[in-house]
C-alpha cells in the first residue's frame, strides 16, 4: 500500500497542477471598462452653406440703337473708359437727313393748307350766321378745315419723330463706366425694325462687383440678408474674397428637377482682380459664434450603465446632461446647449474649460482566447469523424 501511495501521490499533485493551470490560463480575463473623454474647449462654431455663382458688375447697361443704318464711326473699344453723354459711335445720317428734309416740306405744305382752311372756315361761318351761305357750303368748309388741321398736326408729330431718329444716329454712353463688350464694327448694318440691337455693354464700376449665386432649396431657409460670405475664384486660387448677402430673390429656378434660388452677394473689388463672368465658389456663414465652450455632440448622448441622470425640466429643450470623469468617478453635470454644427455643440452651465467629459465606453485589456492541447480553437466546429478517430487512437 505504501508503494502504491508513493506512486499515486506525485500523479495526484501533477493532476491538480494541470487542472489549476487550465483554470487559470485557459479562461479569458475579464475585460476592463474604460471611458473615452474629451476636454471641454473654448472655440468658434459655425454653420455654412456652399454654392457656386457668377461674378457680375452691379450696374451693367447694354447700349443699343433705335434706328437702322450703317455704322459709320466707332470711337471706343474694349476696356475703354467712358463718361455719361460721351459719343461712342455714329450711324450714317444721310438717309435720316433726307427724311428730315421731306418731313420739313410736308409740314410747311400742311401748315399753309391749314392756315388757308382756317381763314376760309371763319369767313364761311360768319356768312352762315347771317344766312348768306347754305348749310352745305358751311359743312364743306368745316370739313376741309378739320381735315387740314389733322394733317398739320400729323406733320408736326412726324417732324418730331424724324428729328428724334436723327438724334438717335449719335450713340452716347448712358452711364460712366468701362466698355466690356462691343458687338459691331464700322461699316456694319444694324436693323432696329423688330428689336433694339445691342452695340456695346458698359459696366458702371468694376471696383464694386457682385456674385449671383444659385443656392439649393434645402439651404435657402437659413440664408438671410447681411450674412458674411467668403468666396474663391479659379483665377486666384490662393486668394479668399469677402462680401455679404445683399438680396435673397424669391423667384425659383428649376433645372433637371433641381430647385435653386438666386442669392446676390456684394463683392468689393478694389484691386480689380475680379472680372465679369468668373465662376465663384461661395461659402455663406449662416451662423457664427466665437469664444464659446464646446463639447462633442456625442457627449450629450452618452448615458453610463448603472448610473442615474438627474431629472431635467421637460419644458426646457436646451437642458442636457454631460458626464465628467474625475478622481472619484463619473459625475453628472446639467448644462444648457446652444448652437451646434453637428459635430460640436455650444454649452453653458456649471462646467469649465478643460473638464474631461465622457463621450463613449470602450473595452480594453482583452486576454487571448484559450486553446486546446491540440492547438484547435474550442469554439471551432469539429470535422466529421474527428471524434471517432481520436477514440480509435
Amino acid at each position: 500500500m505504501k508503494k502504491i501511495r508513493k506512486i499515486f501521490t506525485p500523479i495526484l499533485v501533477i493532476a491538480v497542477l494541470v487542472v489549476a493551470g487550465i483554470f487559470i490560463f485557459g479562461h479569458k480575463a475579464a475585460p476592463k471598462a474604460e471611458y473615452e473623454t474629451v476636454a471641454v474647449r473654448r472655440g468658434s462654431i459655425v454653420n455654412t452653406v456652399t454654392a457656386t455663382g457668377t461674378i457680375e458688375p452691379i450696374i451693367q447697361v447694354e447700349v443699343g440703337t433705335q434706328v437702322s443704318g450703317i455704322i459709320s464711326h466707332i470711337y471706343v473699344d474694349y476696356n475703354s473708359i467712358v463718361k455719361k453723354g460721351e459719343v461712342i459711335a455714329e450711324i450714317d445720317r444721310s438717309t435720316l437727313e433726307a427724311e428730315l428734309k421731306s418731313s420739313t416740306a410736308t409740314l410747311q405744305s400742311n401748315k399753309t393748307e391749314y392756315e388757308y382752311q382756317e381763314k376760309n372756315f371763319a369767313r364761311t361761318k360768319g356768312l352762315h350766321e347771317k344766312g348768306m351761305v347754305s348749310d352745305t357750303d358751311f359743312e364743306t368748309a368745316q370739313y376741309n378745315y378739320e381735315k387740314a388741321k389733322s394733317a398739320y398736326e400729323k406733320s408736326q408729330a412726324d417732324m418730331f419723330k424724324v428729328r428724334q431718329n436723327l438724334g438717335y444716329a449719335t450713340i452716347s454712353a448712358p452711364i460712366d463706366g468701362v466698355v466690356i463688350g462691343r458687338e459691331v464694327e464700322e461699316g456694319q448694318t444694324v436693323a432696329a425694325s423688330f428689336s433694339t440691337p445691342t452695340l456695346f455693354t458698359i459696366a458702371n464700376d468694376l471696383r464694386q462687383m457682385r456674385v449671383i449665386a444659385d443656392v439649393d432649396e434645402a439651404d435657402i431657409g437659413s440664408v438671410k440678408e447681411g450674412q458674411k460670405v467668403t468666396f474663391t475664384v479659379d483665377a486666384y486660387p490662393d486668394d479668399t474674397f469677402e462680401g455679404s448677402v445683399t438680396q435673397v430673390r424669391l423667384q425659383a429656378t428649376t433645372e433637371s428637377n433641381v430647385v435653386t434660388y438666386e442669392v446676390v452677394v456684394n463683392a468689393p473689388n478694389p484691386d480689380l482682380k475680379l472680372k465679369p463672368g468668373l465662376t465663384a465658389n461661395i461659402t455663406i456663414y449662416t451662423m457664427e459664434k466665437n469664444d464659446v465652450l464646446l463639447v462633442p455632440s456625442k457627449a450629450l448622448r452618452f448615458q453610463p450603465e448603472n448610473q442615474e441622470a438627474p431629472a431635467l425640466d421637460p419644458q426646457d429643450s436646451h437642458a442636457r446632461t454631460v458626464w465628467v470623469k474625475d478622481q472619484s468617478g463619473l459625475r453628472a453635470v446639467p448644462v444648457q446647449t446652444g448652437e451646434t454644427d453637428g459635430i460640436f455643440t455650444e454649452i453653458s452651465g456649471n462646467i469649465r474649460e478643460g473638464d474631461p467629459v465622457v463621450t463613449s465606453l470602450k473595452i480594453g485589456n482583452i486576454a487571448p482566447i484559450a486553446t486546446s492541447d491540440s492547438g484547435d480553437s474550442p469554439f471551432m466546429p469539429k470535422r466529421p469523424g474527428e471524434e471517432k478517430n481520436k477514440k480509435e487512437k
